[in-house]
C-alpha cells in the first residue's frame, strides 16, 4: 500500500497532469487531495472536470475542502460567512469577481459533496485540522499546539496541506493528559500516550510555477517521501 497525497492544485491543471505522470512510477495505490484545488489562478472548471473523470488507468482522487473551496461556498451562500470576507480581504474586489466567475454552480455543487477529510488507520488527512479548514500547520508552530492537533485528530500521523509546504515534524510527548469538561462537571483525566507522533506537511502542487511539490506515504511501514516536479510554464 501507497498512497500520494496532494494538495494546492489551485486550477493549475498543467502541474497536476505533470504530477499524474510522475505516480505513474511510484507504485501508488490511492491518490487523496487535501484541498485547494480551485485558486485564482488556471483554469477552475478545467480541473475540476479533470478530477470527476480519470482516464484509464488512472486512480479515482478521494478529495477533501481546502480554503479556496470554503471561499467558494461562502461566495455562493452555501455555507459560512455570506460574501466570503476572508476572501475579499486576501484578493481584493477584483480578485473576488474573477474567482466567482471561473466557477459554475454545476462545479460548487459538486466541491459541496467533498469531505472535510480523511482519517484512515492511524492517519488524518484534511487540509487544515480538525480545528478549522485555515488552521495553518508549519515547522514553526508551538510543540504543544502540534500535540493539541493530533490529539483532537486521534491519529499518530497527521497530514495537512494548508501551509503549501513540505515538512516533517515530531512530537513525542513525555507526559501528557487531557480533560474534558461537560455541562456536568470536570470529567476524569485521560492519559494520551507516550506514542511518537508526527504533523506532515504534504507540499502544493500548483502555487509555485514550474515546480509541483507532493508526499509518499506508506501506512504499512511508515515510509515518506516528499517529491518534487518541474514543469512547464501553464
Amino acid at each position: 500500500m501507497n498512497w500520494a497525497i496532494l494538495s494546492g492544485i489551485e486550477g493549475n491543471l498543467t502541474a497536476y497532469e505533470a504530477v499524474l505522470q510522475d505516480i505513474q512510477d511510484q507504485a501508488v495505490t490511492d491518490l487523496y487531495i487535501l484541498g485547494d484545488v480551485v485558486g485564482l489562478q488556471g483554469d477552475n472548471e478545467a480541473i475540476i472536470q479533470r478530477l470527476q473523470s480519470p482516464r484509464a488507468g488512472e486512480l479515482e482522487p478521494q478529495v477533501c475542502v481546502g480554503w479556496w473551496e470554503e471561499q467558494c461556498f461562502s461566495l455562493y451562500g452555501v455555507s459560512g460567512l455570506q460574501d466570503a470576507p476572508e476572501l475579499m480581504a486576501k484578493v481584493g474586489g477584483d480578485g473576488v469577481k474573477t474567482f466567482w466567475k471561473s466557477i459554475s454552480r454545476e462545479s460548487v455543487r459538486w466541491l459541496r459533496s467533498q469531505h472535510f477529510g480523511f482519517h484512515e488507520q492511524d492517519c488524518l488527512l484534511i487540509h487544515g485540522s480538525t480545528v478549522s479548514y485555515a488552521d495553518e500547520l508549519t515547522p514553526d508552530t508551538p510543540a504543544i499546539e502540534l500535540c493539541d492537533r493530533l490529539i483532537r485528530a486521534d491519529a499518530n500521523h497527521l497530514f495537512c496541506g494548508r501551509s503549501g509546504l513540505t515538512f516533517e515534524c515530531s512530537v513525542t510527548p513525555v507526559a501528557l493528559r487531557s480533560t474534558v469538561t461537560t455541562l456536568d462537571g470536570v470529567q476524569a483525566p485521560q492519559d494520551c500516550g507516550k506514542t511518537p507522533r508526527q504533523v506532515i506537511g504534504v507540499g502544493s502542487v500548483g502555487r509555485s510555477p514550474g515546480q509541483a511539490t507532493y508526499t509518499l506515504f506508506s501506512p504499512e511501514n511508515g515510509q515518506l517521501a516528499f517529491r518534487s516536479v518541474n514543469y512547464g510554464q501553464p
